[in-house]
């Protein structure tokens, strides 16, 4: 018969109520950061802090004091990105980046960025607290510009770090006139030290990136976390079709050049194109010029966001859609302007740190989940310079960018959890 030591036991019962008790806390802490920076935003009745703005800077300086009670090094460059750094006293030793950002779509809701940046924040401060020796530097980086919603664009905080930011949308105007340039000047940037705030290739380390999932999986298989495996690309477009305006009593119904028929049927073509090859395909902004009820519509511009983590396959339906359109105007006898916005490659997450994710996800406990992200992120702009992982965390029904965006304070918990073993094994694996 085999002697149970139920010594042994309760003290194991003991460590584990303890610890979970302490990812409770950690949790909790992380969820009051949260909702202090939920509170800072440009309109009072919704979530919203774009890229530059006077609420943007004042959440990107309450985050630097944050890193700066961590004693951290802490400062922010010149494209308003908030960066804190952790040093070790290796010599020649690489860098290790956590992030995530902080700037939001329009009505935004409290998780998207934020909870990957103050996760990032706890991940470190239980690093200091512990005395944990680092064989390398561990640095929080908040992005400053992931969503675009200020001048249409994305990345222009990772692109700074990873070296690649393109100069030519330093003159990409706002909806107000005001030039990126003039952005950069007015929250205290240089952009001729631009170059200055990147990470040299051979600094890095890894990038780890912690997201809320955007979608319903792990809601519906009732998972905390889940392992990124790639980014799907990305291809956007404004598409404007140029018809003939006229009198909607007077001009007969064979006899019109309508602008937006023939736009309705691009959308139909790119439903259809989608379902039909399982890729994910939106016309999400529409826009009619001198719009009225009794005008047939002469201009319509569409914006197109096309979607895939197969690039061959996202490039070849983005070159039938295209071609499709032409068909469909050549037909109405409406002519066409396409104008590519964004070409984004998948971007696939690194072997050798999903391994080490993989061995922390399953000795956290929680059945192992691959997902490919459909939504775009910073992981996409610094995987050209450096090996890339991202755990993605369960929110309410899928639910982003929208004021119902939630996670729960269990799921926060499980995930510090799995963090918290994947950094030690980072810490193991550059030891060996």
């Amino acid at each position: 018969m085999t002697r149970v030591n139920l010594q042994s036991l309760t003290r194991d019962k003991s460590f584990y109520i303890n610890s979970m008790n302490e990812y409770q806390y950690r949790a909790t802490k992380i969820l009051e950061k949260i909702n202090e920076l939920a509170s800072i935003s440009e309109d009072e009745d919704c979530i919203i802090r774009r890229f530059g703005t006077e609420k943007f800077m004042e959440g990107a300086n309450k985050v630097l004091q944050w890193m700066k009670e961590a004693r951290l090094q802490a400062r922010i460059d010149n494209m308003g990105n908030v960066r804190g750094k952790l040093f070790c006293n290796e010599e020649a030793a690489k860098t290790l980046v956590i992030a995530s950002h902080i700037d939001t779509v329009i009505n935004a809701g409290k998780f998207d960025g934020p909870l990957g940046v103050i996760m990032g924040l706890d991940l470190i401060e239980h690093l200091i607290q512990a005395k944990t020796k680092l064989p390398f530097h561990v640095e929080l980086i908040p992005f400053s510009d992931e969503e675009g919603a200020r001048f249409h664009t994305t990345y222009l905080g990772s692109t700074t770090v990873a070296g690649s930011f393109d100069k030519n949308l330093l003159e990409k105007k706002d909806s107000a006139g005001i030039t990126l340039n003039e952005v950069i000047e007015k929250i205290g940037g240089d952009i001729t030290k631009l170059p200055g705030d990147a990470i040299s290739q051979k600094d890095w380390l890894g990038y780890f990136e912690i997201h809320i999932e955007q979608g319903p999986v792990l809601y519906e298989k009732n998972i905390p976390v889940a392992l990124v495996d790639s980014i799907a690309g990305q291809r956007r477009a404004e598409i404007c079709f140029k018809g003939m305006a006229g009198h909607a009593g007077t001009v007969p119904m064979n006899m019109r050049n309508d602008a937006l028929t023939c736009a309705a049927e691009f959308i139909l073509e790119v439903e259809k194109l989608a379902k039909e090859n399982n890729i994910v395909a939106t016309v999400g902004r529409i826009n009619i010029t001198h719009a009225a009820t009794n005008v047939i519509p002469g201009e319509v511009v569409c914006s197109l966001d096309m979607r895939c983590a197969d690039e061959n396959i996202l490039s070849s339906l983005y070159r039938a859609i295209k071609n499709k359109t032409e068909v469909i105007c050549l037909k109405r006898n409406i002519e066409i302007e396409w104008n590519p916005v964004q070409e984004t490659k998948p971007a696939v997450c690194d072997k050798n740190m999903k391994e080490l994710l993989t061995e922390s996800i399953k000795d956290a406990g929680y059945e192992l989940v691959h997902l490919v992200s459909g939504a775009g992120h910073d992981a996409v702009a610094i995987s050209k310079v450096s090996p890339v992982a991202m755990l993605f965390v369960r929110c309410f029904k899928g639910i982003s960018h929208n004021p119902l965006e939630n996670v729960e304070l269990n799921d926060i918990a499980a995930a510090i959890l799995v963090c918290d073993n994947f950094i030690q094994r980072m810490i193991n694996h550059h030891n060996r």
